[in-house]
């Protein structure tokens, strides 16, 4: 870092201790939390999901700017212009920082790559590494209420990963498909080999399959040799009626092995980067014990349903999950800072993830 980048961090540190007046809560308490004016920074970015309303997150700079103060080495966002010169000025600010970019992006649409295409290059005018997308916004035991429904979906993903790939080629920028709660790993990794291409894997998510009744760490090492980027989280779950509550945490909290995981990712991709997705939220119902649960699942037996609730049952905590129901947007919005800022420190001193 050089000395006017310093500088500008310090002021920027200050100016963000001054508005919050060191009010930020630890995840499991009330317990103020200092405000680091000079933290120490980790290779890990932060995904701008990691934020629910944030008006930092409106801005691809000013949330560079941000993380930059909480420690992040890099951010996934969605650029928020695609002027040469708002871009090109992100670029240098990321390159002062010594921080990595990568942009999330919407994939085409059934018969036209257009938008998707000024999105990319926009994306490498502003230097990003990477592209992050996905090919559902929703959750598929909630979207689809037929075999039928599903298997159009299938159909129109096929369509427009391969409208993807052309242009992804045409600028040499690798995109990572996010298992988003719809693909399971073995239809992930089918996919990802169907449409064959240097420029297309995963954007690892390490929890999101623990819903469609996955094993965490056979996801972690069915898609790690195809990750293109991270959403890094730790979970947490808990047995509920209909079947199991499922809820990001900080780190240092949930249930999975995060040290193994890194290892595995990092041994099939050592470049790879971690970017942290700590979304903080009430608990995800997990409805498996359901008919409707089960429509789109023609492939899965009992086995996947018995292995994961037995893994829910040995790691089931004896207190309630984490809730934001109940909390103002300026208490949800210091709850999450803090949260992040954990997470980062955690990762830094636990995972091996320090900036070098």
């Amino acid at each position: 870092m050089n000395r006017r980048s310093f500088l500008q961090s310090a002021i920027a540190n200050t100016a963000v201790a001054s508005a919050l007046g060191g009010g930020l809560f630890r995840a499991q308490g009330s317990v103020p939390a200092a405000m680091e004016t000079s933290p120490l920074q980790t290779s890990m970015g932060v995904v701008q999901y990691s934020f629910s309303d944030s008006p930092r997150t409106r801005s691809a700079y000013e949330f560079l700017e941000y993380c930059h103060t909480l420690g992040a080495g890099g951010i996934q966002i969605a650029l928020d212009s695609a002027e040469p010169a708002y871009l090109d000025k992100l670029k240098r600010r990321a390159a002062e920082l010594d921080m990595y970019l990568e942009a999330i992006v919407n994939l085409p649409q059934k018969d036209d790559a257009t938008e998707f295409e000024r999105q990319v290059a926009a994306a490498r005018q502003a230097g990003a590494a990477c592209l992050r997308s996905a090919c559902l916004s929703g959750r598929r035991y909630e979207t689809f209420t037929s075999l039928d429904e599903w298997k159009r979906f299938v159909a129109l993903a096929h369509q427009r990963i391969a409208l993807t790939v052309p242009v992804l080629e045409k600028y040499r920028l690798p995109l990572g498909l996010e298992n988003h709660k719809d693909w399971t790993a073995d239809e992930m990794v089918a996919l990802l080999k169907h449409h064959s291409s240097e420029f297309l894997g995963v954007c690892l998510d390490t929890g999101n399959n623990i819903s469609l009744l996955d094993a965490p760490m056979e996801v972690v090492e069915k898609l790690a040799p195809l990750a293109v980027t991270t959403h890094f989280k730790n979970m947490s779950v808990k047995e509920a009626p209909e079947g199991f509550l499922l809820s990001e945490v900080p780190l240092n909290q949930g249930v999975l092995d995060l040290g193994k995981v890194v290892d595995t990712i990092r041994t099939a991709r050592p470049r790879i980067r971690f970017n942290l997705e700590m979304i903080t939220r009430d608990p995800l119902k997990i409805p498996c014990l359901t008919d409707q649960y089960w429509v789109t699942f023609p492939d899965r037996d009992g086995l996947y349903l018995a292995r994961t609730l037995r893994f829910v049952h040995d790691h089931s905590p004896s207190e309630p999950l984490p809730q934001v129901s109940g909390l103002d947007k300026e208490d949800r919005r210091r709850q999450e800072e803090a949260n992040v800022k954990d997470c980062l420190a955690f990762a830094r001193q636990s995972l091996g993830l320090q900036k070098a």
